[in-house]
């Protein structure tokens, strides 16, 4: 009967380790999935900022040139 008893115990505890264990890959993905987005939308505004800087120079470039 001990052993009965031990043996749902054991069974009940490797269940719950198993549900945590899930439970932390499901988070570690979410987060991994967050940083590639995160990354993803640093380089399109790393790129909207050199758009911005080049069209700031024209402007100046041109403002230059008709001030002559």
């Amino acid at each position: 009967m001990k052993q009965i008893i031990t043996l749902v115990a054991i069974a009940a505890l490797a269940g719950c380790g198993v549900d945590t264990m899930s439970t932390a890959a499901t988070v570690a993905a979410a987060k991994k999935k967050e940083i590639e987005q995160g990354k993803k939308t640093m380089e399109q505004m790393q790129q909207n900022i050199g758009k911005a800087m080049e069209q700031t120079q024209q402007s100046a470039d041109r403002a230059e040139d008709a001030a002559k």
